[in-house]
């Protein structure tokens, strides 16, 4: 459902305009509207529909967001100096992008952390866990692909065989052979929500699902919230919020500009109330822009407790061309490997090949000097193997990309710099690490179970700086504006009737994909907000 009516925003006041349509975002939108509220979603990324998304990363125009280069995908890339960060752009947010892996943190989550004192959150969101599993349409995956087999094989290597399962995604499945290829009716929602068509396992999910089986936010929180009443603008960056009247209290007008055309245009919307949803990069950002200015009395905390999962990405690739690695959903499996680590196979589709330019074979070392001499040391030993890996000719097919994440905990912090682009500075424990001893030897293992070779990111291996897909918080729950940026109902210290519901309100390392939880947690949140009367 496309439904993006730029007339309708002319001189209009809406009860809540929502910044950002990931899954904050979404969740708001819906549940906002449901409750008789007139609601207006902002989102600075394009509309896609299915025949919209890339068919191989090496389309650019269609996968990455550089809008200042008419690039106006869905994938984000942003590095600073402590790390690099994927994100993802376009109505629908973080969905469109994401491998669609469902899990729940482990206890520890949720006992730990700034929110950890203000409720017994494994019990709080347990039933919101339960909604954001049926809205998002989550089940096991039913097909394991070569890459998956191959992390079972590693399993068995370390005794954790018990420890290797499945994933849970959010993907429609067929459920009879009648439905292989073929469009159905709503499988969902009572026939409430848009058709669908079952996964043809062909590992593209990252780059778009153009087969129509992935259930992004678009296809559920999204479509149905405009069943009821909510409008979505695109292609539109909040530049400014300005607050009327002390504290909020008359309203917010908020500043809009186009953000995929070089000359923009400016405009200005009003709103009775705010949902601040635009990614932790997004939201934190405008946080820190307007504590500097229209909104003073926003807590010190902001961008303070930015966390990933202490992940790693390492890549592994192999000449043998007896396996198809590409085949499969994008991640369709996952290792628990010790208590606080896990270990998931991902995937690319055929065709997809951008990422190797990226690349240098895996060496650690306590600096890059020290990295360089083990990569060419390493390189010299098995020259012809790796002269046959550079060379291979479909990087999707021999290659899967390991997802290591851990619950150990350290932090960030996001402050805004003299020209006014964010940075990150050290914040508390360790800096997130680049290089897991404990990942390497996985990834070697994984190597030889499919005759490959792995490979880090050159940015890891020059720079020393991680990657991650899932960066959290910035704007984390607490008991007061000393603690936290907002309260335990997303309320923002200072301010009325403005709320943040995204992963920025994360307050803990949920050491697992967080998407699953980010909507448990805009569930809580929205459920806080009363009915309009």
């Amino acid at each position: 459902m496309n439904e993006d009516d730029d007339t309708a925003t002319t001189g209009a006041t809406y009860d809540y305009i929502v910044i950002g349509s990931g899954f904050g975002g979404s969740v708001s939108a819906l549940r906002l509207a449901q409750k008789g509220y007139t609601v207006l979603v902002v989102e600075k990324g394009r509309w896609y529909d299915k025949g919209d998304f890339a068919r191989s990363t090496w389309n650019l125009k269609r996968w990455l967001w550089i809008p200042t280069l008419k690039l106006t995908g869905i994938m984000r890339v942003t590095i600073f100096r402590h790390i690099a960060i994927l994100s993802g752009v376009g109505v629908g947010g973080g969905s469109l992008v994401y491998a669609a892996t469902l899990p729940v943190p482990k206890q520890a989550f949720f006992n730990s952390g700034s929110w950890a004192s203000l409720n017994d959150w494994a019990r709080v969101l347990q039933p919101h866990y339960d909604t954001a599993y049926r809205m998002l349409g989550a089940g096991f995956n039913p097909r394991l692909g070569p890459g998956d087999q191959a992390l079972e094989r590693v399993a068995r290597r370390i005794g954790r065989e018990e420890e290797f399962h499945p994933a849970k995604v959010g993907i429609f499945f067929a459920r009879a052979p009648g439905e292989a290829g073929q469009t159905v009716a709503d499988p969902y929602f009572d026939g409430a929500g848009p058709p669908r068509a079952p996964c043809e396992h062909c590992g593209a999910c990252m780059t778009g699902c153009r087969h129509n089986a992935k259930n992004s936010l678009d296809k559920n929180y999204l479509y149905l919230a405009q069943a009821v009443g909510a409008r979505v603008l695109a292609e539109t960056e909040v530049c400014g919020v300005r607050p009327l009247g002390p504290h909020g209290r008359g309203g917010y007008a908020v500043q809009v500009r186009d953000s995929t055309c070089w000359w923009p245009r400016r405009r200005t919307l009003r709103a009775r109330g705010i949902v601040f949803a635009g990614g932790a990069l997004g939201t934190v950002k405008l946080l820190l822009q307007l504590k500097a200015g229209a909104m003073p009395h926003l807590s010190d905390r902001v961008g303070c407790d930015i966390r990933t999962n202490n992940e790693c990405l390492i890549a592994v690739t192999t000449a043998d061309k007896t396996e198809d690695f590409s085949q499969g959903i994008a991640i369709g499996s996952v290792l628990h490997t010790d208590p606080d680590s896990h270990l998931e196979p991902v995937r690319y589709g055929a065709g997809s090949g951008t990422w190797r330019l990226g690349m240098l074979p895996m060496a650690y070392g306590r600096n890059a000097w020290m990295r360089l001499g083990r990569m060419v040391r390493e390189m010299a030993r098995h020259p012809r193997e790796y002269a046959r890996i550079f060379t291979v000719g479909n990087w999707a097919q021999r290659s899967q990309v390991l997802l290591f994440m851990q619950h150990l905990d350290s932090t960030l912090r996001l402050r805004l710099g003299r020209t006014g682009r964010l940075r990150t500075e050290l914040d508390v424990g360790p800096a997130p690490q680049a290089h897991i001893p404990r990942a390497e030897v996985l990834a070697r293992l994984y190597a030889q179970e499919i005759k490959g070779k792995p490979f880090t990111l050159l940015t890891e291996q020059l720079l020393d700086i991680p990657s991650t897909a899932h960066i959290l918080g910035g704007a984390v729950m607490g008991v007061d504006a000393a603690t936290g940026v907002i309260d335990a109902s997303g309320r923002l210290f200072g301010y009325r009737n403005a709320l943040v519901c995204d992963g920025s309100v994360v307050s803990a390392n949920p050491g697992v994909n967080p998407s699953l939880t980010i909507t448990a947690i805009a569930e809580h949140i929205m459920a806080q907000v009363p009915a309009r009367l």
